[in-house]
């Protein structure tokens, strides 16, 4: 049986490339190939370890005629048993974030970083089929050398966030307050702490009976996490909930709850939670940076300047304005709509065709 295995430099549960690395494993296998996912041993959760296996073992027993698609996001050995496989090779670049985010705050994972970049370099060239994930990182990837990217939005199983909501925290949160929301993993280039600047003018000035909530993994980013802590105290902000990671059915609560999605994020290579958001029906505010216009596609608010006032402002205008708001969901109903008439399978086909 022809095979099309998948590298990931980690494999975990709510983690965006893990999740798609299912969805594709799932098609490859509809498909008729053989499909397995390959990770560092130490980086595979426990439980996750009876459907994926340790990288090291694949080289041995890899074939010229296997191919493999590497899921590029940063710094790992992975990537170098990648280049040195004698058989056919694709790459979907996920975008590795510059370092400098980290600098200062997390400087092990801003070596990562480096790394990764430095990796993603050296692999130019190194395979048939390339991908990005959105026209953005696909520009970075022609800065590193690459040739005719082609760009195949990330395949998301968006049946889960239709899911049934935690009802102990819709009921927690349903409780009258106004509830601003970012979702995304606690790292310094999501500029959190320029969420909490915005919603201390909201809270202050536009509706005291408010709250924010953060959910989003802090493992790894302890330090930044703390840091935030200190920067809300010193803002004497009420009703903010840093919550870190949580389950799927806690996240479509949390979702369904929001009243406006803040997204303040400076770099970007796709930004799943402005989808998550549309498709809950949640007006969306974001910075205007990186991908984010991009996976938008016209739809939500942008705004170009922190002018955290204006953006209070702008937040009271969408919870208050219900006209306004119900324009702004109904442009993005028809951005998810957009997405969701791709058939994003066929393009992963055609785009793997040279290898098929």
């Amino acid at each position: 049986m022809s095979t099309i295995h998948q590298f990931v430099a980690g494999f975990s549960h709510g983690d965006a490339i893990s999740n798609e690395a299912i969805v594709m494993r799932d098609i490859f296998r509809k498909w008729g190939y053989e499909s397995g996912i390959f990770s560092e041993a130490k980086r595979i959760l426990p439980e996750l370890r009876p459907i994926s296996a340790d990288v090291s073992a694949f080289k041995a027993v890899c074939k010229p005629e296997d191919v493999v698609l590497l899921h590029l996001s940063i710094g790992s050995p992975v990537n170098d048993v990648f280049a040195e496989l004698p058989c056919r090779k694709a790459i979907l670049y996920h975008n590795i974030t510059p370092p400098e985010f980290f600098l200062g705050v997390q400087e092990q994972i801003a070596n990562n970083l480096r790394k990764g970049r430095e990796q993603a370099a050296r692999l130019a060239g190194s395979a048939e089929v390339v991908m990005a994930d959105s026209g953005f990182n696909g520009r970075e990837l022609e800065q590193f050398g690459y040739h005719n990217v082609k760009v195949l939005p990330l395949v998301l199983d968006i049946r889960k966030l239709r899911d049934k909501a935690n009802r102990k925290t819709l009921r927690k949160y349903r409780d009258g307050l106004v509830n601003i929301v970012f979702v995304g993993r606690c790292v310094p280039n999501k500029r959190i702490e320029d969420c909490l600047s915005a919603f201390y003018y909201f809270q202050k000035f536009v509706e005291p009976s408010s709250r924010f909530i953060h959910v989003g993994s802090y493992a790894g980013t302890e330090q930044y996490h703390a840091l935030l802590f200190t920067y809300l105290r010193e803002l004497q902000l009420e009703n903010v909930d840093l919550l870190g990671a949580v389950r799927q059915d806690e996240l479509n609560a949390v979702y369904q709850a929001a009243d406006v999605f803040l997204c303040m994020s400076e770099h970007e290579g796709f930004c799943i939670p402005v989808i998550e958001a549309m498709v809950n029906k949640v007006p969306v505010l974001a910075y205007d940076c990186a991908a984010v216009p991009e996976t938008l596609d016209g739809a939500g608010i942008l705004f170009s300047e922190k002018r955290f006032d204006l953006i209070a402002e702008m937040i009271g205008q969408l919870v208050r304005d219900q006209s306004f708001r119900r324009n702004v969901i109904a442009g993005q109903d028809a951005r998810i709509s957009r997405y969701e008439q791709r058939d994003l399978e066929g393009e992963l086909r055609e785009h793997l065709a040279p290898l098929l």
